[in-house]
């Protein structure tokens, strides 16, 4: 009897070690999106700020040829 339950011991071990193992891997899956939405998040930040400048400049330069224009 003690034998038996030794051998559904491991067998449940072995299948929560199964378990666990797939676990890790969807962790690892689900890190490897955050740190690609992290890239994104952070290349559309650097898209908006050009996109901010680009707007500055263009205010800037139209002050310019108004200025020129006024000469």
């Amino acid at each position: 009897e003690i034998s038996g339950q030794i051998a559904q011991i491991q067998t449940s071990t072995g299948q929560a070690v199964a378990s666990i193992g797939g676990m890790t891997g969807r962790i690892r899956q689900i890190s490897d999106v955050a740190t690609s939405i992290a890239a994104a998040v952070e290349e559309q930040g650097a898209a908006s700020e050009l996109s901010r400048q680009s707007e500055h400049l263009a205010a800037e330069v139209d002050r310019f040829l108004a200025t020129v224009r006024a000469a």
